[in-house]
């Protein structure tokens, strides 16, 4: 994998690059779609490449271990093959299931012991195994396994996760390069920067990962309940630190204003379940504020989705056609929410580059956000 830094904003540290992998370039900062279980609910790969336009997509080692199994997956040909998408594919290691599946787990030096989600059955997951999965899935960006500590969490506890997560990092290191990729492209792992919300850790860990010299780094840990303001802290301390020539990617951030935010702060890349989970609930999110789709105003108004937009989707079909569909429960109705969601999500980082590059980041940001911070 390859980085390329094309301009960095002279009043933040906003950027916009290149990221040139086997299955394409990333154009950044990028959103990616969340594909937890080799789909993004409700959406075809033709319409995440064609209207959408997603320029890479998440699938998760853990639930694609578990279901449809590497078994399938290596007869499939790797995850690429296996769902018909052709372009760059990251991988999450399994750390934040680690995280959300806490009622159940037993974390050790080795790795961590917990039961499926599915049939209850108990997983051994180790440094190596959670890489060894991602060379089956064969993703282009693989992440490495670590451990997510919740918020609040203790200065002590935290400090002993983030050493936890440093020695399976390189463990990760070591057995990544000792084996090669399955499918014949090229893999690129990511370290991961933990910490908690306490700065002397996030500076300790962003400098261990540092030296790892990775072709990029990753941000954990965050959006997992800390005020907005402690994840503009601790980010803006991380990417101080984080090599300027490696893109960064802050996982799994967040709303709209968020994005923005962290973009200004020297991030290249994030995900989020948000888009595609909150427009099967009906909530929207638009160029003048987010919409819950359900509330009675918008029965009669057979205007665009967005008004300002121009996707297919917002061309096509109007607030009251959505409405019905919603609370009709057809299935519709989630379909069309969840590409609205992601194709605004998608604009929004294309516009960021744009501002980016063209010097009006910073006026365009802070005209931006206010409009999409409101409830319509």
């Amino acid at each position: 994998m390859q980085f390329d830094l094309q301009i960095t904003d002279t009043l933040s540290k906003a950027r916009a690059g290149k990221i040139f992998t086997d299955h394409g370039i990333i154009e950044t900062p990028i959103f990616m779609p969340v594909g937890t279980a080799a789909t993004v609910k409700g959406v075809h790969q033709n319409e995440l490449q064609h209207d959408i336009k997603a320029q890479i997509i998440l699938g998760n080692t853990y639930h694609l271990s578990i279901r449809p199994g590497m078994d399938v997956m290596q007869q499939a040909g790797g995850l690429h093959k296996f769902m018909n998408w052709h372009k760059p594919i990251l991988t999450d290691s399994g750390g934040y299931q680690v995280y959300s599946l806490a009622g159940t787990r037993k974390i050790k030096e080795e790795g961590v012991k917990f039961q499926s989600h599915i049939d209850g059955a108990t997983l051994f997951f180790t440094p190596e195994h959670a890489i060894d999965i991602q060379r089956q899935i064969g993703a282009d960006i693989v992440m490495a396994f670590d451990e997510c500590t919740p918020y609040p969490c203790e200065h002590k506890a935290a400090k002993r996760s983030m050493e936890l997560t440093h020695r399976w990092l390189q463990r990760c290191v070591n057995h990544f390069n000792a084996h090669k990729p399955i499918y014949g492209h090229n893999q690129t792992l990511f370290p991961i920067v933990q910490g908690s919300t306490y700065a002397d850790l996030r500076k300790q860990s962003a400098e261990f990962v540092s030296g790892i010299n990775a072709h990029g780094n990753a941000i954990g840990g965050l959006s997992v309940g800390e005020p907005a303001a402690n994840m503009y802290e601790i980010t803006d301390c991380v990417t101080d630190i984080l090599p300027k020539s490696k893109p960064r990617y802050l996982m799994g951030v967040g709303t709209p204003v968020n994005i923005l935010e962290c973009i200004g702060l020297g991030i290249d890349m994030f995900d989020c379940v948000m888009p595609t989970r909150n427009a099967r609930n009906g909530m929207l999110f638009t160029s003048e504020g987010i919409i819950n789709i359900r509330n009675e105003k918008w029965k009669n108004d057979f205007s665009a989705i967005d008004n300002n937009a121009n996707s297919v989707v917002d061309t096509c079909y109007s607030k009251a056609y959505l409405r019905h569909l919603v609370i009709s429960k057809e299935i519709l109705g989630a379909q069309i929410a969840t590409l609205h969601n992601l194709a605004f999500y998608l604009d929004l980082v294309k516009q960021a580059r744009q501002h980016i590059l063209n010097g009006s980041f910073v006026k365009w940001k802070n005209e931006m956000i206010p409009k999409l911070s409101r409830r319509l």
